[in-house]
């Protein structure tokens, strides 16, 4: 895991804090299908086939949402945004609390912050949905509004950081 740089909230594009609804993973059934044809092969090794066989995540699976928007710190935002999420490091949790959260998103083909880590794998959904905003191999900008990180980021974007 590489390290958050609150910093790299100068990245996004919209900053908004607001509540998650419809939270939803979006499976990647081309892969799964994929996986279905290599295990019809009856040449595929025993040690293979085992390892593939149990596999149930897949880095190109990712979570899409919306945001019920109450305030808008950076950039402009309707009341209510669909975003995506490729948490390709760690994989998407299962369900997302309500929040309210401070969330960082960016334009799909906005630059991305540095990586940080030794090696990452990054993934694009195909939608063209704002995007959360994560650096490679390190925590993605969705914090509880009043936590330490959520108050930091809004010094940042105030430009009051001391």
């Amino acid at each position: 895991m590489a390290e958050l740089k609150l910093e790299d909230i100068t990245y996004a594009s919209v900053v908004v804090v607001g509540r998650i609804t419809n939270y939803e993973i979006i499976l990647d059934q081309e892969a799964r299908m994929h996986r279905e044809r290599t295990l019809a092969n009856s040449e595929l090794s025993p040690e293979y086939r085992e390892l593939i066989s149990g596999q149930k995540k897949w880095l190109t699976d990712y979570a899409r949402f919306n945001v019920l928007v109450d305030e808008v710190l950076l950039g402009q935002a309707p009341d209510v945004i669909t975003v995506t999420w490729n948490n390709s490091t760690f994989g998407e949790p299962e369900k997302m609390g309500e929040g309210p959260f401070l969330i960082a998103l960016r334009d799909p083909h906005a630059e991305s912050p540095p990586l940080r880590g030794p090696s990452a794998t990054i993934v694009q959904p195909q939608e063209q949905t704002l995007t959360v905003l994560q650096a490679p191999c390190a925590k993605a900008f969705i914090f509880y509004t009043f936590s330490p990180e959520a108050l930091k980021a809004r010094e940042i974007l105030s430009g009051s950081e001391e």
